[in-house]
């Protein structure tokens, strides 16, 4: 088995990235489904930079999402720019394939994420951004308890439109209080 359950869930579970992956990471950072929701639909991915860059950062908070009836790979995930003296960080994540969206996944991830950052990282603050137009991921962050605390307006280029960046965050105050963290 190439995965590891660093965090597990309701229906998937957090392990560390294996280069194995890098192929398939390609397949979805150059499809317009996952990148346009990313902000990175006007870059190329190839095999190669993908390798390098999971080497790089498979030993920071980047995980590989991986559903727990069948161990496979369905997206990835990061807590990054992580201040510990401010106590605050930032969190994203994506799913790849379209039949794995819209199945509680995502809200899954966000509680896994949530409750490593307050729990075990000591953090206060996640923030997270998101485009205006991806009103699904918008209702997840929302589920799982972001507030918007602001908008970048027309600050996202995307097939002819602008949109805005949509910033969101959680306390963990506000986490803990709604009883969302793993028990």
């Amino acid at each position: 088995m190439k995965y590891f359950k660093k965090l597990a869930g309701k229906r998937i579970y957090l392990s560390p990235m294996s280069i194995e992956d890098a192929e398939t990471h390609v397949k979805w950072l150059n499809d317009f489904s996952v990148t346009d929701g990313l902000g990175t639909s006007g870059q190329v991915r190839s095999l190669e930079k993908e390798k390098e860059w999971i080497l790089k950062n498979s030993n920071q908070y980047e995980f590989a999402i991986v559903r727990l009836e069948d161990n496979k790979l369905i997206g990835n995930c990061s807590i990054h720019d992580l201040d510990q003296q401010k106590q605050c960080a930032e969190v994203g994540l994506f799913i790849g394939d379209e039949e794995n969206r819209s199945k509680g996944c995502g809200q899954d991830v966000l509680n896994l994420l949530l409750d490593y950052a307050f729990n075990y990282l000591n953090l206060n603050n996640i923030m997270l951004k998101v485009f205006s137009f991806n009103e699904r991921a918008i209702n997840c962050y929302k589920k799982a308890g972001f507030k918007e605390i602001g908008r970048r307006r027309q600050a996202c280029y995307l097939r002819g439109k602008l949109y805005d960046d949509v910033f969101m965050d959680i306390l963990r105050e506000e986490y803990n209080k709604d009883c969302r963290c793993i028990k």
